[in-house]
């Protein structure tokens, strides 16, 4: 069995790294007085939060980014995932450059729509595409026309799962909950305040991996008159940590939902692009109805997609839907996502992701070993993480009983200190780019092995 850690000592050097860290925040510091001013916390988004200051961006390039301090790291958060081209990628920047003297926005399609939907076809395996900004539009609009088509209400999603900041899946996220209810019946929780009450019933939440209760769930709603229109979900859980599904466990959900009429979404915004050329959708061999994607697809800049097969699309073929938006499809985006699709997320990028994860992966393994160390090494292609729990994580239940969000918050010190940017939070993940090497790897390590030795010592 993993040693445990005393939360004692977690805590003693959580102070200790968190002053260090805000010694080198000055100049944020300074800024976040100026920002909060008139921007609401003085940052652009709630996830964009720190306490006691938000560390504020200067540039970045390639692999490395600098904050407003000066302060230098490897940069393995990119943008909450999307960043896997790296940071100033010339490829993009030529792309863009290119378009930018033709105009920047029309309302208009042009032929790099068509040539990104083409590519998309080719490496998801649906045959038609809409452009969004966002991840939170397309899951929005994807939902709307799984409502359409199968002229039913409400959703399934599972427990524990992000899919963007809509109203209708703003429930049962991650969060503090310790009475969920059973499993055949999860709690159906608003996350934060603004959820209309009227709309939290038509969202329910399953289990990941348990396919047994998701079709005992669905047969009781079927019994209620409450079909549902849809099963929204990551194939591969990224808000936990990373939680892969069981052998079978997803061939059973696509089995059911199509029994059942109901359209199935694959929620492809973390891992579309990332953990493989055609997301989770491919990497698993198992095709929905539907896939929603955004992140990594535009080289940084805001855009997003959803893919479904001809007869759900028809909803929006033939205008029942009005699946709009006056920037979807905007040159500027669509050009940088053409030229990441065709140029830089080549089949050469995914063997350097396989190659560099295997790599970062196993000495983090390593270092879990050395220590005795409760967790694991988990992750696909350009994404993967350390998971901090003494036993293997199936779902959210398991998640919660063997979650540290101290430890998670320590490391996290740790990498900051030692000159590697992650991502805050207790379930985030890494994320590679093009441009990162062993070298970047290898501060990661370093850095996890040093807070794995004090927290243990």
């Amino acid at each position: 069995m993993p040693r445990v850690i005393d939360p004692v000592k977690v805590k003693e050097l959580t102070a200790r790294e968190g002053a260090k860290l805000d010694a080198r925040l000055g100049k944020s510091r300074e800024m976040y007085g100026k920002a909060r001013e008139h921007l609401c916390n003085g940052v652009a988004s709630s996830y964009q939060l720190r306490d006691p200051w938000p560390i504020y961006v200067d540039h970045g390039q390639g692999a490395k980014l600098w904050d407003v301090d000066g302060n230098e790291y490897y940069d393995f958060h990119n943008g909450f995932g999307a960043m896997v081209q790296g940071h100033g990628n010339p490829i993009i920047g030529e792309a863009i450059a290119e378009r930018f003297p033709k105009g920047t926005h029309f309302a208009l399609p042009d032929e790099d729509d068509f040539v990104v939907a083409d590519e998309l076809t080719q490496r998801f395996g649906l045959p038609k595409w809409r452009f969004t900004n966002s991840g939170s539009e397309a899951t929005m609009d994807a939902i709307r026309i799984a409502r359409a088509y199968t002229h039913r209400d409400h959703i399934m999603k599972i427990f524990g799962s992000y899919h963007g900041h809509h109203d209708a899946v703003m429930v049962s996220i991650v969060g503090d909950y310790e009475n969920i209810g059973d499993k055949n019946h999860l709690k159906k929780i608003p996350y934060g305040a603004g959820i209309p009450k009227s709309l939290v019933p038509l969202t329910v939440p399953v289990p990941f991996n348990d396919a047994d209760a998701l079709e005992a769930r669905i047969r009781e709603m079927e019994t209620d008159d409450e079909a549902p229109a849809c099963l929204i979900m990551e194939a591969c859980l990224m808000n936990m940590s990373i939680v892969p599904p069981e052998p079978g466990y997803l061939e059973k959900v696509r089995e059911i939902t199509k029994r059942h009429g109901i359209v199935l979404i694959f929620d492809e915004v973390k891992t579309g692009l990332t953990i493989g050329p055609g997301g989770a959708t491919k990497l698993f061999g198992v095709t929905p109805d539907m896939v929603t994607m955004a992140k990594a697809l535009s080289g940084g800049l805001p855009m997003g997609a959803i893919g479904g097969t001809d007869e759900v699309m028809s909803v929006v073929e033939s205008g029942e839907v009005y699946q709009v938006g006056t920037y979807s499809g905007n040159p500027l985006c669509v050009a940088a996502a053409r030229a990441n699709l065709e140029k830089v997320l080549t089949p050469e990028a995914y063997k350097h992701f396989d190659e560099l994860n295997s790599y970062l992966m196993e000495g983090c393994t390593e270092v879990v070993k050395k220590y005795d160390f409760p967790g694991y090494s988990i992750g696909f292609g350009a994404k993967g993480c350390v998971t901090f729990s003494p036993h293997k994580i199936v779902d959210y239940v398991t998640f919660k009983q063997g979650q540290r969000t101290d430890v998670n918050q320590l490391c996290w010190l740790y990498a900051m200190n030692n000159g590697v940017f992650m991502t805050p939070g207790r379930e985030e993940e890494w994320t590679l780019s093009v441009a990162h090497d062993k070298a970047a790897c290898d501060a990661y390590i370093e850095a996890f092995a040093r807070m794995a030795h004090d927290v243990t010592e």
